[in-house]
């Protein structure tokens, strides 16, 4: 397992938000519907670079002149081999862009699509307009790339609501509640009315946001021998909140009407690993506010993606403290204080090495031995309405509310056996304040993949 170290730097800070376009149109991917599955990406491509001369405040709105020109072959599962036969590795991310890293280089870009959310077609055969930097974060150039055999174009609906019913307010639906409490006892429901100041696209945006939607999640990877052996040995109960009486997790915040859980988890996970190596020396609280309004890398309050964020974005341009560009929950322009220090990322994965390859075995060690971990699950109805307990997802919906499911983005702390009914769970902290919940954490069920919370986890490891 690679292994992520964190240092601190002074930097300027990137300057505006840059806007994606796409090489083929003048849309923005500044919000993401494409849809793109694993077999539509794996094949051979061609990349077509800039000069690499750049920083990370490149602007790759438009391509300069193509300088470089490679081949890639991404093959099962993660492994990448350029027209020289070097090999490197590759990544989805989710289902709307993917990563390589060979030859001392990484690139990233989105897929290429038309149209939105509510009616969009899917080009996954070509990227939008992405980023290439060396592993010394130098060396910067702009790239897009297109696949040598063409993919169908496939429609993409993700939003099925009317824009209408979306601005409507959230009302709690007493009978559903009802009907949670009375058909289990795993966990209860109960109703929020602090809730009912959102409206409907806020309560959507709560639980991840539109550009968060993914519509085949992954399974967990089948755990080796040597994994299940592994974790026999660890404890039956485990919580970074209390190890020898230290807490490890800083306090429980509220990301509002924004869909921003996807930074709130990034931050709560790098801040963590801080306090674990520093002993908490270090009791860092990142801005969530600087990766809403300046990072390209994510869709604002619209949803992004933890391993963009707490991975790339992290190595990249850097995380800054919270009172450099305090939270707002909105899609404020940039305004950060150039004058801020910056905690950096040396490297990042998605758990067990590339998307797909994650189960509760790599979960349960790599919690226990480097710290809490940002994780995503996907959020139905009747999860807004948890009290306490261990949750698993009934079925019951919300009659009041037209309601997409989305994925949403959170930290996993620690994990534990029910003693009364031998129920395995997971011990997860929200970003829906401490009134939520249990002191804004919840409890899901463990070994079942639960909502997928088995199948997304993001790495890193902390030395300040």
């Amino acid at each position: 397992m690679r292994l992520l170290s964190v240092f601190q730097l002074t930097t300027n800070m990137m300057r505006g938000v840059v806007l994606l376009l796409v090489c083929w149109s003048a849309l923005c991917a500044g919000d993401t519907p494409a849809n793109c599955m694993y077999e539509d990406i794996r094949g051979t491509w061609t990349f077509y670079e800039t000069e690499r001369s750049g920083d990370n405040t490149i602007n790759c709105d438009t391509l300069g002149p193509i300088v470089h020109t490679k081949t890639f072959t991404l093959s099962f599962p993660d492994t990448v081999m350029d027209e020289l036969n070097n090999e490197g590795t590759w990544t989805m991310v989710w289902n709307q862009g993917f990563e390589v890293n060979i030859n001392e280089r990484s690139y990233f870009a989105f897929s290429d699509y038309e149209g939105n959310f509510g009616n969009a077609m899917s080009y996954c055969d070509r990227t939008s307009n992405g980023w290439s930097r060396d592993k010394t974060i130098r060396n910067w150039s702009c790239f897009v790339a297109n696949k040598t055999t063409p993919v169908a174009p496939h429609p993409t609906r993700k939003m099925t609501v009317v824009e209408s019913q979306l601005q409507q307010h959230y009302h709690n639906d007493h009978n559903m509640i009802h009907n949670i409490n009375t058909m289990q006892t795993s966990w209860t429901a109960k109703a929020y009315p602090q809730h009912e100041k959102y409206t409907v696209q806020e309560m959507l945006n709560r639980g991840g946001g539109v550009a968060s939607m993914l519509t085949s999640p992954p399974t967990p990877a089948p755990a080796t021998p040597e994994q299940k052996a592994r974790v026999s040995l660890l404890p039956d109960n485990f919580d970074w909140r209390d190890i020898s009486g230290e807490n490890y997790v800083t306090p429980v915040r509220d990301q509002g009407g924004c869909g921003s859980c996807y930074t709130f988890a990034s931050m709560a996970q790098v801040e963590a690993r801080i306090k674990i190596a520093t002993n908490n020396q270090r009791t860092d609280v990142f801005s969530t506010q600087d990766v809403v309004s300046c990072s390209v890398l994510s869709q604002g309050c619209a949803g992004g993606f933890n391993f963009l964020i707490a991975g790339r974005y992290a190595q990249d341009q850097g995380l800054v403290a919270e009172e450099c560009n305090t939270y707002t929950g909105n899609d404020d322009p940039c305004n950060t204080d150039t004058s801020c220090g910056r905690t950096y990322v040396s490297d990042y994965e998605y758990l067990g090495g590339y998307f797909g390859a994650c189960n509760e075995e790599i979960m349960l060690q790599t919690l226990v031995e480097n710290g809490p971990m940002s994780v995503s699950y996907m959020v139905y109805d009747d999860f807004h309405n948890y009290e306490g307990g261990i949750y698993h997802y009934t079925g019951m919906k919300n009659e009041f509310n037209p309601f997409e499911n989305v994925n949403h983005a959170v930290l996993l702390v620690g994990y534990g056996v029910e003693p009364t009914t031998g129920e395995k769970f997971w011990i997860i902290k929200n970003s829906w304040s401490d009134t939520w919940g249990e002191d804004g954490y919840f409890r899901i069920r463990r070994g079942t993949n639960e909502c997928g919370i088995e199948s997304m986890a993001v790495e890193i490891t902390a030395i300040p």
